[in-house]
Formats: C-alpha cells, structure tokens, sequence
C-alpha cells in the first residue's frame, strides 16, 4: 500500500484537503457543533455551518480557529482527524504525509501546536509551509527562479502579504484583516445606517452578491432582512453596492496598507521584478469585487486574482510535498 501525500489549507474560514492525484477532494467550513452537556460533537463542517447563530442553549456552533491560528486545539484536532479520514476513505493502512500552511507571521509555538494536532489526527509525517509560499505555487508560479512575485492571499481571519524569491519569503507581513473583517463592517454599517441588526450569514451573503469596494460601472442592490433595533420587529431594507464601498473602506484599505508597506521593504532588484510581474491576489477575499482595480490605483502594479483564488493555498500546500521531494533530490 503506497502512502498517499495530504495537503491542507487550515483555514480560518474553511479547510480543503489537497490529495496528491486526485486534486482538492474537501472544501468544508471549519467550523464544530458541539453539546454542551456531554461534550460530544455534534456535527462538522457544512453541516454545523448552517447551525452557526441558530442553536439552542446546549449547542453550540464555534470556530476553533480564529485569525489563521488555533483557538480551541481539543476541537481541532477532531475536527482535523474527522477530515483525514474523510478525504482518504477507510481503506488506507499507512498514515499519510500531511503538509499543513499556516499564516506567515505565526510564532513558534502557534506553528508547534498545529503540528501536534495534525500528527494527532492521523499523520506520519508533517511539513508546516507559509501561506503565501503556498498560495504562489497553487497559483501556478515558478517560485525556485530567482526573481520576485509578489502574493496577497485573502483568507477568512488574515491576510497575508509576501514577496517571494528562490522558494522562500523575502518580505513579508501578516495583519489579521480578512474576510470576516469585511463581514464586521458590514454588519457595523447596517446597525449604524439603516438601524438594522444582522447576523454573520447575512452579512456574508451581502459580501458575495453586491458589496464592492471600488466604483462599479453598474450598481447592484439586494434586499437585506434583520431585525428592526427600534421596533425590535424582522425589517427589510434595499443594499446597494456604493453603500458597500463605504462600510468596507476601512478593511480594504488596511490590507492596502499592508501592501505598500511590504513593497517599501521590498529590496530594490525584487521591486522592480514586482512592479513587471504585477501583483496576485490569492484566497476567498480576493473575490471582493474591486479589490483588484483598488490595489492597482493605489500601488500602480498591474493587479490580478488567481484562476481559483479558493483553492490555491491547498493546492499549493499539497505539491509543496513534491517539491521538497524534488528539491531533496537535487543536494
């Protein structure tokens, strides 16, 4: 029996399994229903997704990872085991090589307690890779070659932002604005403009169907229902997408920040290489409308997203295996 190589994205939002061969076989919310009373899980993944805001007093629906780092490491590691298991099926005799990503800025420690769940959860051995390492080789980017490209991967609790050369980061900085900050803002906006009270979901839904952060040529609208905070009664009110420019113009323009200020760091040869090679959006967030065109105008750099943003940090996560098999080969 051959030993099947594991790629996983754990990520804050969602988690996919890269399976060497096969692709991405798993893309579940990471997210745990568990029963308060006897400590027992009750459901992962999609399945406690749609518990998430909706659960009685002795269940309760959590995230055990919370920005890009473990939170809760008990439910991790049986959230993690559950999804081992899940993409290699019953019929595997020999543990698996597992390699796992995590965000570029995490200490030692946050790295060690994501290699104990994972050797935990099934696997034989455990490869801990750099988000934007992996985001830039699922993107389809050379990253041995001795030139600079330059990453922004979006996930659900960070965003990391890295210049990389010669398979390893150069530059590099992490800030804990992502996906959910976008939700927030949303939900914050709501309450203050339209005194409507909204939950995580709906907040989402707005995101994915109309909110922008740069000017569109069209506007778009969709009704948004919630709770009333005056009358205490349901209410439904129309969202347009310029409303969405400014409840998401904080968030979006830190993460701008973020890229400006690892472009001042970057060293001169690698700027430049960047400034040909344009920047690649990686992860769920780059799927934000105008994120692209918003980072162009403010940094100048040719911006564009990766062919499936989602899936590139797993995909990545899962050849790197074959990469360090390469590479081992080549000393």
């Amino acid at each position: 029996m051959i030993s099947t190589d594991i790629g996983i994205d754990l990520g804050t939002a969602s988690i996919l399994v890269y399976v060497k061969g096969k692709g991405v076989v798993l893309k579940e919310p990471s997210v745990v229903a568990f029963d308060r009373d006897t400590n027992k899980i009750k459901a992962i993944g999609e399945e406690a997704r749609l518990m998430l805001g909706r659960t009685p007093g002795n269940i309760v629906a959590v995230r055990p990872l919370r920005q890009g780092v473990i939170s809760d490491y008990t439910v991790t590691e049986k959230m993690l085991k559950y999804f081992v298991q899940k993409a290699m099926g019953k019929k595997s005799f020999r543990k698996p090589r597992i390699s796992v990503c995590v965000p570029s800025q995490v200490t030692e420690v946050e790295k060690k307690a994501v290699e104990d769940a994972t050797f935990q959860a099934g696997a034989r051995e455990v490869a801990i890779i750099e988000e934007p390492v992996a985001a830039a080789i699922g993107a389809g980017i050379d990253i041995a070659k001795p030139c600079g490209n330059m990453i922004v991967d979006i996930g659900g609790g960070t965003a990391d932002i890295a210049v990389i050369s010669l398979g390893g980061t150069v530059v590099s900085t992490s800030i804990k604005i992502a996906g959910d900050n976008f939700d927030e803002a949303l939900v914050r906006f709501m309450r203050k403009k339209h005194n409507l009270l909204i939950g995580e979901r709906t907040a989402e839904d707005i995101k994915i169907k109309v909110a922008t952060c740069f000017p569109l040529a069209e506007p778009m609208s969709m009704e948004v229902r919630g709770r009333n905070l005056v009358t205490g009664l349901p209410k439904t009110v129309e969202v347009t997408s310029e409303e969405t420019e400014d409840a998401l113009r904080e968030p979006t323009l830190q993460i701008v920040e973020a890229v400006h200020s690892v472009l001042e760091k970057t060293p001169p040869e690698l700027a430049a290489d960047v400034s040909d090679r344009g920047i690649v959006l990686t992860g769920g967030g780059a799927l934000l409308r105008g994120l692209e065109e918003l980072i162009e105008e403010k940094t100048g750099i040719n911006t564009v997203t990766a062919d499936d943003p989602l899936s590139c940090v797993a995909i990545g996560t899962g050849q790197y295996v074959e990469f360090l098999a390469e590479k081992r080969n080549q000393l």
